[in-house]
């Protein structure tokens, strides 16, 4: 799940260095109930206004759903360490010990999912369920394997299409404790080791896969501001952080994450895709990047904060090398391709999972403080939402997500002029609503704002497959409400609802019902 960073409140608009995305508005967000007005796109939207065999489905992560953290032979993960030890770093103390206990009602939730007339579901294997201590050599997990041949076989079963992410944020902890985790390249075989024993355990019915979920966030949470687990970060940026570097560890993380995607992407294609006839790739995440004006220098400045963002990671698998403009402003901390790895990273993919949310203005940012370099001033950007106070669209529960559907279609279009037209499934978008307690049920359901958010982003996604972007599928975040990383429950993503209070029971939003309605054939 994308995610946005704040740093403190009270102010109408914080500028954003670089790639931060850190914003907090005096009004409240909108209440589901009193949502912004919709706008209705044409009724004639639906399934059938997509091309044939074009895939819907929802998204979901396993520390995010799963729960059971000390059940059927797991083992911690770093966001396991993470909120148990640092628990004021979590907006509401919580974790994921029982999260939305997706383990043991996977059954109930391929059954919401039937119900709603769904053609896929997008989850993360959990990695120390499979491997409790991380590697081949700690031994595999039977029970791990156990759980997630249940759930797969439940989703055929039931006519939905599993897409498997590899690795969700959630490193074994083990892993961490031995050399630093995806600080170290001795990461790259390891997650190779990881990945051919779910090619080898589930490829015979997993027919989709993708190595890792937003490398960008990864690095940016856990490694530039230190809000994620392992919470790692320069301590000028986060007197919290556990140690780090904000300068250069986020780039050293996001190098072994290419190389690790690279090394599993060969071994599927080498040993396993001839037989399983699947397909693999990588899911990214960006927002879409507006010039703050004319301006031919907020025109440049909105390019680099696309390359510092998205062009990361998708330039070397498309081009086999970083963006120049990243190799340029970031200099010697930018790691280097030897040959043969630019070769292997090189075309890496079947397919590009993109993850869309949301959009900021985007200005050239004239002075940098020599003293405090860090990834976040790299790109010479600044980041804001709201252009001489007016924001770039409605606020949404989340304090760093906006509304602008438009941007999907840009960025669709950005990236098949710029990276040759690949596939892609649109592998999250969603936006959530503040957890207030005191709303009733009807209420809570009442997410009409959500349904103006989807009905908008789907009319733009057609928009652009009409333009010729070869766009495979959606899938919208989430299924459920869940946990959200650093903001705990206090915000819910779900088209359908979880009542924490009362044993976890699910009901459907009303964007469940329209999502239903626009899926019947």
């Amino acid at each position: 799940m994308a995610f946005g960073i704040k740093l403190h409140q009270g102010s109408l608009r914080l500028l954003l260095l670089g790639l931060l995305v850190l914003v907090d508005s005096l009004a409240p967000p909108i209440a589901p109930a009193t949502a912004t007005p919709i706008h209705h796109v044409s009724p004639s939207l639906n399934r059938s206004s997509f091309p044939t065999g074009f895939i819907f489905g929802t998204a979901s992560a396993a520390y995010q759903y799963e729960g059971a953290a000390k059940e059927g032979g797991r083992k911690p993960s770093i966001w396991d360490t993470f909120t148990h030890k640092y628990p004021e770093k979590i907006k509401d103390r919580s974790n994921g010990d029982v999260a939305i206990d997706s383990y043991h009602r996977y059954k109930e939730d391929v059954g919401i999912m039937k119900e709603m007339g769904l053609d896929a579901y997008r989850f993360s294997f959990s990695w120390s369920r499979l491997l409790p201590n991380g590697k081949l050599s700690g031994g595999v997990n039977k029970e791990g394997l156990e759980y997630y041949n249940n759930l797969i076989n439940e989703l055929i079963s039931n006519g939905i299409q599993p897409f498997v992410t590899l690795f969700h944020w959630d490193l074994p902890q083990a892993l961490e404790d031995e050399y630093g985790g995806f600080l170290s390249p001795l990461i790259i075989d390891d997650f190779r080791d990881y990945a051919e024993l779910c090619f080898r355990e589930f490829g015979d019915r997993v027919k989709h896969w993708i190595t890792l979920n937003e490398p960008w966030s990864f690095c940016m949470g856990a490694y530039a501001m230190g809000i994620h687990a392992p919470g790692r970060c320069s301590s000028w940026v986060n007197p919290n952080c556990t140690g780090g570097n904000s300068a250069t560890e986020p780039y050293i993380v996001g190098h072994h994450q290419l190389l690790a995607h690279a090394a599993a992407v060969k071994v599927y294609k080498d040993k396993y895709q001839a037989t399983q006839k699947g397909k693999i790739g990588i899911t990214l995440v960006s927002h879409w990047m507006v010039p703050f004006s004319n301006d031919k220098a907020n025109k440049e400045a909105a390019g680099r904060a696309l390359d510092f963002m998205f062009g990361w990671f998708m330039h070397p698998i498309t081009y086999g090398d970083y963006p120049e403009t990243m190799k340029s402003l970031a200099g010697h901390r930018l790691p280097k391709f030897s040959k043969e790895q630019s070769k292997m990273i090189k075309g890496s993919y079947d397919f590009l999972g993109l993850n869309y949310y949301t959009a900021n203005y985007a200005a050239n940012l004239l002075r940098i403080n020599k003293v405090n370099v860090t990834y976040m001033t790299d790109s010479r950007a600044t980041l804001t939402t709201d252009r001489n106070g007016i924001p770039i669209g409605p606020r949404a529960g989340s304090n760093w997500l906006y509304i602008y559907p438009q941007g999907i279609q840009e960025l669709l279009l950005y990236t098949k002029r710029k990276y040759n037209n690949p596939v892609i499934y649109i592998t999250e978008n969603g936006i959530s609503e503040v957890n207030n307690s005191t709303w009733t049920l009807e209420e809570a359901l009442t997410d009409t704002m959500r349904i103006y958010y989807y009905s908008h982003h789907l009319s733009y996604l057609q928009k652009a497959i009409k333009e010729g972007v070869d766009v495979k599928g959606y899938f919208a975040w989430s299924l459920l409400d869940n946990f959200e990383w650093a903001d705990g429950y206090t915000v819910r993503f779900g088209i359908n609802y979880v009542d924490y209070k009362n044993g976890l029971k699910r009901y459907p939003k009303h964007s469940a019902f329209w999502f239903k309605k626009f899926l019947q054939k």
